[in-house]
């Protein structure tokens, strides 16, 4: 089904949230709720703490009260996935961007986690409609609603998990800062100021490298600059530049992959 809660365009983050709660089985109840959030009948949704309350207007005048939670981690927990999490560059810097790394789901696994609802019974539901079944139509509603708001802002995901945007980026910059390695970059104009770029010096490097300072490890994941820029920007956004900003990542792609593995090569090269 295609719909405005299920196209490709949504945010991978959202369509996994709503995948998963269409994989527990309440497939006629969700898709009445479907409508529901179509039609715009849920009329306001709130976030307290890790709860969610919203307004959803029924049958009856008075819009019915949905009230919405998911079972939240320890401080100890979240201090075992925090860590991970700055442990890999990449993850930090896609979270302070405002994005969610690909492989998200790899930190909270590793700590017996499931960031989204591990099952059904995960997830704590509450309406004032006398429906007896749960969800009813109106939790359902509030459910691809929270879908829109993932899109909008991935932390709200880990809200409804006890932690805020603000708890973990602070906790990432102190945990990267401690282990030597801040978040804040230089300005791009200070560091233009202070280098004289040789192009043709570019690829060489004559010092003699400190053997123990370097260590070969596996790429943290499968992501390369490529990914961390996302799409080319042309103007105008046209179809016909769209195709060329899409040809353009497809070319280059296998040159990064090529200068990945010389490094390596380069980097193993004993003499």
């Amino acid at each position: 089904m295609t719909d405005a809660y299920s196209q490709p365009s949504r945010e991978w983050w959202a369509q996994r949230w709503i995948d998963v709660l269409e994989s527990f089985g309440w497939t006629r109840r969700l898709a009445r709720a479907r409508t529901y959030a179509r039609e715009g009948n849920v009329l306001a949704i709130d976030f307290q703490g890790a709860r969610v309350s919203a307004d959803v207007q029924g049958t009856a005048p008075e819009p019915y009260q949905v009230s919405l939670s998911l079972d939240p981690f320890s401080d100890e927990q979240w201090s075992y996935v925090v860590e991970s999490m700055a442990e890999r560059a990449i993850f930090s810097a896609k979270l302070l961007a405002g994005e969610m790394p690909q492989n998200i789901e790899e930190v909270f696994t590793a700590s017996g986690l499931s960031l989204f609802p591990f099952n059904k019974f995960d997830i704590h539901s509450q309406c004032s409609c006398p429906d007896p079944a749960n969800p009813c139509k109106h939790i359902g509603a509030v459910y691809y609603l929270l879908g829109d708001r993932f899109s909008e802002d991935p932390f709200v995901l880990f809200q409804l998990r006890g932690r805020t945007k603000e708890q973990i980026i602070e906790a990432l910059r102190q945990m990267r800062s401690a282990g030597g390695e801040p978040i804040h970059a230089e300005p791009v104009e200070t560091v233009r100021a202070a280098t004289s770029l040789k192009l043709d010096r570019f690829w060489h490097y004559a010092e003699q490298l400190e053997p123990t300072l370097i260590v070969i490890v596996p790429p943290p994941s499968s992501e390369t600059v490529l990914d961390l820029l996302g799409a080319i920007p042309l103007k105008p956004e046209t179809p016909a530049n769209q195709a060329n900003a899409n040809a353009a990542i497809e070319y280059l792609k296998p040159i990064y992959e090529e200068v990945r593995q010389q490094a390596v090569q380069i980097a193993m090269t004993t003499d």
